[in-house]
């Protein structure tokens, strides 16, 4: 299935916006792909205006309201990942290339071709005939960077963008052309850790041995994260996690996301990880310690004799219901502190996180999506969590009180965040037939299935 000419070059017109949103120098792009955004959902047929915030804009397209039908709230984002390394890309980030069927680009996936999809299908409805619901996109420009003007808007509009079900592909299917349900997300909070010993960077001959080195001390305590088993070591880490239930442990065992296949797909030379647990249990629903970052001391060519003031470790936690993120934070710096020598001094600074998403795929809604998924790739859709983060999703939970649907489009290995970003561009077009089905099943969900 390919999607017709037009549909392909708005998506390369798409692309081409270099909207980076987590680097100033880009300010003008992610400017310039939002008012790109309204003018798509103009000339789809929708009303669609310009919010600023005080970082980057909300765009807010809407269907003419109709009372009597449900309303939906389809959400996206506009912004992308950075580019690095550039050096690792096949051709320029931002000229988006076709072959076989794929386009390359930043964003391809996150989140252009997805939400480009949505767009696409309202617009057919519209173009053909009216939709069966009411229909409000949120397209954002800060996803990349935390969403941290995002939940201020949603307090701010709430009553306008009262809804009965949100809609996002902004997550994976588990293979080509195999509808996927996204009905679990992992939260994430980061930490980051400095040590730091004498007052200045020393020369390692003249001092080394009578003063401790902070990066020997930072070494130890991240050694220390993790049992020989995997097992995260901190005491209390897994004292609220939920347990996975029997139904889910048999639908993940069928899924083709295998061992070898996820070998496939990362180039690791094997899987590990904490031991009882399958690969994809791990994944998608049990907490995680991850050092993203490990910098101290000399980092240039060749050798430099100096034992260094200070090292730093960038530290993420992935949170499964019903971790607190906060409290995770609490125990990961008493844990550190605990085991520091009295040689150093241990300072932290925590970051933005969010918690863990969970729903039921069986609900009214979740129901009507299966439906669909089935409709638009013709076989049962999987249903899975997945073990990345989309704050904004428990959000939308807390401010505007509903559940969402997280239907993915990409495809596992689609390098998201990565060098070599793609998007099947059929998946572009079964994206447009998956809306139409999803907006005709949400609106035949009885009543007694609103929130269910």
């Amino acid at each position: 299935m390919i999607p017709p000419p037009q549909h392909q070059q708005d998506l390369l017109t798409f692309l081409r916006k270099a909207s980076v949103s987590t680097d100033a120098s880009y300010r003008a792009g992610v400017l310039q792909c939002a008012e790109w955004v309204r003018g798509r959902l103009q000339t789809a047929g929708l009303q669609a205006e310009l919010h600023s915030t005080p970082g980057y804009p909300v765009v807010l397209g809407r269907s003419r309201h109709r009372p009597g039908l449900r309303t939906v709230l389809i959400y996206g984002h506009y912004d992308v990942q950075p580019v690095d390394p550039l050096n690792l890309w096949k051709h320029p980030p931002f000229e988006p290339w076709i072959e076989n069927g794929i386009v390359t680009a930043r964003g391809a996936s996150d989140n252009k071709g997805q939400i480009l999809a949505h767009i696409l299908g309202v617009e057919d409805q519209l173009a053909h005939n009216d939709l069966p619901v009411n229909v409000i996109f949120l397209i954002e420009g800060e996803e990349e960077i935390g969403s941290p003007n995002l939940f201020a808007f949603l307090e701010q509009h709430k009553a306008e963008l009262g809804c009965d079900v949100i809609v996002i592909s902004d997550t994976t299917m588990t293979a080509r052309r195999t509808g996927t349900l996204t009905y679990g997300l992992r939260g994430l909070v980061p930490l980051e850790l400095s040590v730091t010993g004498p007052a200045r960077d020393l020369h390692s001959g003249v001092f080394g041995g009578a003063v401790v080195n902070p990066v020997t001390v930072l070494a130890g305590l991240v050694h220390a994260l993790h049992f020989r088993d995997g097992a995260v070591a901190i005491p209390e880490f897994y004292s609220s996690v939920q347990s996975l239930k029997k139904w889910e442990r048999e639908e993940w065992s069928k899924s083709p996301l295998t061992d070898a296949r996820l070998l496939e797909i990362t180039g690791a030379p094997r899987l590990g990880g904490e031991a009882g647990f399958s690969a994809l249990e791990r994944m998608w629903a049990r907490p995680t310690a991850e050092v993203n970052g490990l910098y101290g001391g000399y980092q240039g060519e060749g050798t430099k004799t100096v034992l260094p003031r200070e090292a730093h470790a960038k530290l993420t936690f992935r949170l499964v219901p019903d971790q607190d993120p906060e409290v995770i934070l609490d125990l990961a710096e008493a844990y550190f502190k605990s085991l520091a020598p009295p040689t150093v001094r241990i300072t932290t600074r925590r970051g933005h996180g969010g918690r863990p998403y969970l729903t039921d795929p069986h609900s009214g809604f979740g129901l009507a999506a299966q439906k669909a998924l089935m409709t638009t790739f013709g076989g049962p859709p999987a249903l899975i969590r997945e073990g990345g983060s989309i704050p904004i999703v428990e959000a939308f939970k807390r401010v505007l009180g509903v559940d969402t649907l997280l239907l993915g489009l990409a495809l596992p290995d689609c390098n998201a965040h990565s060098p070599n970003e793609t998007f099947p561009l059929e998946n572009l077009a079964f994206g447009l037939e998956l809306n139409k089905a999803l907006l005709a099943e949400i609106a035949m969900v009885p009543q007694a299935g609103i929130g269910a």
